[in-house]
């Protein structure tokens, strides 16, 4: 397998592969004078949303809310990983995303002119599984491959736990759809895999056999991600009353599936592949957050912030409160 040089800034790749699937014409420009239809980018597959904002969408709430914009639909585009979402963002395509922290940082640390709507999800969990029972904590992994997909929050709480343990490791590209062949081939000693649902690969995982050897959780609480809602400043300046309409959407949906759990959970377990047993694992309240821009998620946001300046992943550091929307400020950066 090749070796890749990790979290390559989303700007490298040209505004190509991604966008064939958004449109192209200036109505669908994030400059259009009127929504209509209004544009969300995820990570993951079927071009559907999910989490408390997907909930809201299905119970009929979500379009509703939105109508005072000048909102007639919705369309959701599914991505493979954060970098991918980036050039469809800043390139028109996409009018708000929800996606992980960290290309999220990197986008905005190379110069893309992106604006943090909300910290969505806080304290996001991943882990590292093997299949080989003599590895069992990271330091029997040094010098080994572990796969990883590059540019994620996963990717990052794999480097810096590494690196805290003063480990060097090869780490490889690989989606978490296509880790498992490899890992049981030997190609790989071990991969690192999420636990948020839709995507709960690290259950997933350890419900098929595979140990798990080190986790956010358990090992690097200080490492976990969060999600983050983004849209352009192009979007935003064309309609102005979109970044605050959004923020209350968010913070509606987030209240009432806190507020109907069990109805929510639910509502997971249909929107995965995954085992319901896993899917009832991955779930948690403490994903939630209560407000807009939580402390722990600013916190931990932080904190990713400067690992990647550190590692020269954010060519240019800036600071948060720049990057955060607020509707009672004037704009910056």
């Amino acid at each position: 397998m090749r070796i890749l040089r990790l979290i390559v800034p989303a700007v490298v790749s040209a505004l190509l592969l991604v966008l064939t699937g958004c449109g192209s014409d200036d109505a669908g420009s994030a400059t259009r004078a009127e929504i209509k239809t209004l544009r969300i980018g995820t990570i993951g597959t079927g071009n559907v949303l999910t989490g408390p904002v997907g909930f809201a969408h299905q119970r009929g709430a979500l379009l509703p809310a939105l109508k005072p914009l000048g909102v007639d639909a919705i369309e959701v585009y599914s991505f493979p990983n954060g970098p991918d979402l980036n050039q469809a963002l800043v390139g028109g395509r996409l009018d708000v995303a929800t996606y992980g922290d960290t290309p999220a940082l990197v986008a905005r640390g190379s110069g893309l002119k992106t604006r943090l709507l909300a910290i969505a999800a806080v304290n996001y969990n991943a882990g590292v599984v093997a299949k080989d029972p003599a590895i069992r904590t990271l330091k029997d992994l040094a010098g080994k491959k572990i796969g990883v997909q590059s540019g994620s929050y996963i990717d990052r709480y794999l480097q810096g736990a590494l690196k805290a343990e003063g480990i060097q490791a090869q780490l490889v590209h690989l989606l978490a759809t296509d880790a498992e062949a490899p890992l049981n081939g030997g190609d790989i000693a071990a991969v690192a895999l999420p636990d948020v649902n839709p995507s709960s690969f690290f259950h997933a995982f350890l419900a098929k056999g595979f140990h798990q050897v080190d986790s956010i959780h358990d090992n690097h609480p200080d490492l976990a991600g969060t999600s983050s809602s983004v849209s352009s400043q192009d979007f935003l300046d064309s309609h102005p009353q979109f970044g605050a309409a959004w923020q209350s959407v968010i913070a509606e949906a987030n209240r009432y599936a806190k507020a109907h759990w069990d109805d929510y959970v639910n509502y997971e377990v249909s929107q995965s592949k995954s085992p319901e047993a896993v899917v009832r694992a991955t779930a948690r309240e403490s994903y939630i957050p209560d407000e807009i821009f939580a402390p722990l998620g600013i916190q931990l946001l932080t904190g990713t912030k400067q690992f990647l300046v550190d590692q020269k992943k954010i060519r240019e550091d800036f600071g948060l409160e720049e990057w955060f929307y607020r509707p009672d400020r004037p704009k910056q950066g």
